[in-house]
């Protein structure tokens, strides 16, 4: 009986280090995507948007839309 409980958690503590490990695929993914867009206005447009903790955690979560609502709040003057 005891085995049978040892297999189950370990499925379970398995496929909860899957999900987790699939969301921070997915946060790394967009991280680097809007970073991409910020580092090629930086370079284009002259945007000089730094990368601050906040900058990068609005990315991660973001992606391209964060990146895009920086950018936009920057060019209104509200920049972060």
């Amino acid at each position: 009986m005891i085995e049978v409980g040892i297999v189950l958690l370990a499925i379970v503590l398995i496929f909860g280090a899957f999900l987790l490990m699939r969301s921070l695929k997915n946060f790394v993914i967009n991280a680097i995507a809007g970073l991409f867009i910020l580092f090629l206005a930086n370079q284009f447009i002259s945007a000089d948007i730094g990368y601050s903790w906040l900058v990068i955690l609005i990315c991660g979560i973001g992606g391209a839309v964060g990146a895009i609502l920086l950018l936009a709040l920057h060019f209104i003057g509200l920049g972060i």
